[in-house]
């Protein structure tokens, strides 16, 4: 995966730097250093200019490379649309999730998942039908992969205070990603050790009992560069039963061996101990969203969640209890330690090995039974990058190959209707792995001044066994069902892209790319009659999408892109009711086809760069039609069972329209030089939770508040000291910050119920943040 033909043009090494699918590396070796650019500011699309005029200020092409300031760096393929936040976006202000990270970013969505940072980022959809994580995307931190090989990636291990910057490429993307990069992929920066240069300490505090205490200590030269980060953040919530503490450190090192070889260290640990409130239907999220009044179920005020409990914790007769009764919540551990040796065979042939172990260690009592178990799981990378000439055009070569395996043991148990989530008898076991090994090519080649193409290949073999035990239990005997699936899939997945610039006010590209990602082990143990069985005859779904984009740049204070994208899909992995009287109720199958398409907007404006130069108007916008294209869904009751056709149907879970807006003033110079502040406006539409489109979630629109003060180095020592003060949903309004599908219901007489009694559904709603006060300050030594 490369931008390299922008240092190519410019007569320097490029950079194509990737590992077995897995978002690249820049070297830190001088090699492939391009010269330093001047400093960019806002989004920034990095991905389809072959030309850049010197002395121009392009937001959305120019590429930063420092290799001995900067660690590893990732870059997009050519024509795939790009986006980036900096640190700047986010650092400034109580940014306490990956979602205040990348709220600029055109295409990201985001729902709240089960606990405080374990937010639903949704790429383009991607994540529209998930309650938790991150899927159907690949997600790398400094090139080291952080999606175990089941297509797993989670949010609580990130903390913005650690990171420089994450670039977010969109679209069908397994060519160079392999396995679940059908909506794209993420990729993490931390910061330089040089950047840091010393240590800086900071607090941020606010409503709800939050308090973030972190540090961050980093030093570097072209020796080697060393950042180590870690983070303290505790709180009440503003949800009952919704208490949180998480730790995280983050730790990267590079080395220089020699001046061919380099190796580079990196080490993540999180740990999440968070109480979780109940998801709630609609009618209960409009009575009582914060879920207040509810900490039993004997007398509790209406609208509160209650899982239902077996009093033996086995079988019989059930009881119902509050989240808070039962004391819900997560306790997960998150460690991942990763190596890579990166190694110039010549100035112009560059190889980069890499391995990385991750353990995900769960233990999740969330609703009516705790789900217990290791993840472990390693990744091997390799890749060999050589730049050339075609005649007298450049031409870069490139070749990766990866293997990862993970195994896996969980146990779930029922809960006992009692205090500390007790566990109760075993309800089943599932024991397994996982394997992908991948290769993949690249050839990127500029053949005229104005003109690039890039073709590519990936092709991945997945294995995926398992074996499931299920209990039942009565009074008298527990029977055990052992239900065993082996399935292996094969996938390829070509792309082409273009880029044409005719000047350096307009640029042009055009992208056409592919993905898959196979079905997950838990999808293979229920069949389509309803049953505990095999359920092994699910294809990988697929992805064909078309990206036809451009950007302007009339002026230095100016800069606009808009892209179009068109996607195809195939085999959608969708679960559904099995029938009536059915043992599991529902499973998963392959929904035939449905399109997702839709047009992303950034725009930034210097409105009056003589008389207000420290003005900024920036807007992100995304608008995202999905719909279904030939999908029959089956509802049942009691009686009877019923197809209904879904085409021509909105996807449940998908925005239509979101936009971010900021106005950003910061004073440049007098007195009052260092303060700043930003008004920002969210904007989300209503959307439909369910396969008939017969319930919407409300939209919503919130407005945020800050200002900050950055004190100017002629105040000595003042100058180390950041400070800010921010309000959160200024007007105080209600809004729901996550809402995962609801099935929907046939009636006795054969008909779909209504909205009327979809609203009843619980398990979908949890409520944003009411009106919430921000404060911080950062000092650095």
């Amino acid at each position: 995966m490369s931008l390299f033909f922008r240092a190519a043009c410019r007569g320097v090494l490029p950079l194509a730097l990737i590992a077995g699918g897995l978002p690249a590396f820049a070297a830190s070796s001088p090699h492939t250093s391009s010269p330093a650019s001047p400093p960019v500011t806002g989004r920034k699309a990095r991905n389809t200019s072959p030309h850049i005029p010197s002395g121009t200020d392009r937001l959305v092409e120019r590429i930063r490379v420092r290799g001995v300031a900067r660690g590893p760096v990732t870059l997009s393929p050519v024509g795939q649309t790009t986006y980036s936040a900096d640190r700047k976006d986010f650092a400034g202000h109580a940014a306490q999730s990956v979602a205040d990270m990348m709220a600029t970013v055109p295409g990201a969505s985001f729902l709240q998942g089960n606990g405080p940072r374990d937010t639903v980022v949704s790429i383009r959809g991607s994540g529209a039908r998930q309650s938790y994580g991150l899927r159907n995307l690949q997600v790398s931190e400094d090139g080291f992969p952080v999606t175990q090989p089941d297509g797993t990636a989670r949010a609580d291990l990130i903390d913005p205070h650690a990171y420089e910057g994450v670039d977010v490429f969109q679209g069908p993307a397994s060519t160079l990603y392999g396995n679940y990069a059908i909506n794209g992929a993420i990729n993490f920066r931390t910061r330089s050790g040089a950047s840091v240069h010393g240590l800086e300490l900071g607090s941020d505090f606010g409503s709800f009992g939050m308090f973030n205490n972190y540090m961050t200590l980093g030093t570097g030269n072209r020796a080697y560069d060393f950042v180590l980060f870690a983070s303290d953040v505790r709180g009440d919530g503003f949800i009952a039963n919704s208490q949180y503490a998480t730790s995280t450190e983050n730790m990267r090192l590079r080395v220089s061996l020699s001046p061919t070889d380099r190796l580079v260290l990196k080490f993540i640990n999180n740990v999440t101990d968070a109480f979780l409130p109940l998801r709630l239907s609609l009618d209960q999220y409009r009575l009582n969203p914060y879920q207040r009044g509810c900490a039993t179920a004997t007398g509790a005020a209406a609208g509160c969640g209650t899982v239902s409990l077996y009093r033996n914790g086995a079988y019989g007769p059930r009881m119902e209890v509050t989240p808070q009764q039962a004391n819900l919540g997560r306790f997960d551990r998150r460690s991942i330690v990763g190596l890579r040796w990166e190694h110039d065979f010549t100035p112009r042939m560059v190889w980069h090995t890499q391995f990385t172990y991750d353990q995900r260690h769960i233990d999740q009592p969330t609703s009516t039974t705790a789900f217990v178990g290791p993840f472990n799981s390693y990744n091997v990378q390799t890749d060999l990058t050589r730049h050339d000439r075609l005649g007298t055009t450049p031409l870069t070569s490139y070749v990766a190959a990866n293997f990862n395996y993970m195994d896996y043991g969980y146990q779930v148990y029922a809960l006992l209707p009692q205090a500390g989530a007790t566990r109760g008898s075993e309800t089943s076991t599932s024991y397994g792995h996982q394997w992908n090994i991948g290769l993949r090519f690249q050839e990127d080649w500029q053949f005229a001044p104005q003109w690039h193409l890039v073709i590519g290949l990936g092709g991945t073999q997945s294995d995926i066994g398992a074996v499931q035990t299920v209990y039942s239990r009565n009074a008298t005997a527990t029977r055990a069902q052992y239900v065993t699936a082996n399935r292996r899939f094969f996938n390829l997945a070509p792309e082409a892209s273009v880029v044409f610039t005719p000047d350096k006010v307009w640029t042009w590209h055009a992208r056409l790319g592919t993905a898959y990602a196979t079905p997950g082990y838990s999808s293979f143990f229920v069949t389509p009659q309803g049953n505990y069985g095999n359920n092994t005859q699910l294809k990988s779904q697929s992805s064909l999408g078309i990206d036809l984009g451009t950007q302007w740049h009339p002026s230095p204070s100016l800069n606009v892109q808009a892209t179009g994208f068109y996607e195809f899909y195939r085999n959608e992995l969708v679960s559904q009711s099995a029938g009536v009287n059915t043992q599991a109720g529902s499973y998963t199958f392959n929904a035939p086809a449905s399109q997702h398409r839709g047009v992303e907007l950034a725009a930034t404006w210097q409105a009056l760069p003589r008389t207000l130069p420290g003005t900024k108007l920036r807007l992100s916008y995304t608008y995202d039609n999905q719909i279904y294209t030939d999908y029959t869904e089956i509802l049942s009751n009691n009686t009877m069972s019923r197809s209904f056709s879904r085409k021509g149907n909105l996807i449940p879970g998908v925005m239509p329209h979101f936009l971010n807006a900021r106005v950003l003033y910061d004073q440049p110079s007098g007195m009052l030089e260092g303060v700043g502040g930003f008004a920002e406006v969210t904007w989300r539409s209503a959307f439909f939770i369910d396969n008939a489109n017969q319930l919407r979630v409300p939209g919503y629109g919130l407005l945020n508040l800050e200002i900050h003060y950055d004190p100017p180095a002629r105040l000595g020592w003042v100058h180390r000291l950041h400070s800010y003060f921010e309000v959160q949903n200024v007007a105080d309004s209600l809004y729901a910050a996550g809402a995962t599908p609801v099935s929907d219901t046939l009636l006795a007489d054969g008909q779909q119920a209504g909205k009327g009694v979809l609203s009843g559904k619980t398990g979908s709603i949890y409520a944003g943040s009411p009106r919430a006060f921000f404060g911080g300050v950062r000092v650095r030594f």
